[in-house]
């Protein structure tokens, strides 16, 4: 395996374990208010500001998740052009 392989797997790993702890603290934020629902967004950012705030990986996982989000909407974007090809053809 490559170095710039490995940096990559440690990367997500790390990734991963920050994502784990936000997802915990969201979760424990989400118990503190009784359950309420419709705030889950909320809690998400507030967790994430809490665990990122001391993280020398908040770079790296801003970083990471800036990636995937416009690679998932270059993939909704794709799709929804040749969704609408197909639309128009069946029609």
């Amino acid at each position: 395996m490559d170095i710039n392989t490995r940096r990559k797997k440690q990367q997500t790993l790390m990734t991963d374990l920050l994502e784990r702890k936000i997802r915990l603290h969201a979760q424990h934020l989400y118990d503190q208010r009784g359950q309420a629902e419709g705030l889950a967004l909320q809690d998400w950012v507030e967790a994430e500001s809490r665990v990122l705030e001391n993280s020398i990986l908040a770079p790296l996982y801003r970083k990471t998740r800036a990636e995937v989000s416009s690679s998932e909407e270059s993939k909704n974007q794709q799709f929804a052009v040749t969704g609408s090809s197909s639309s128009e053809a069946g029609a």
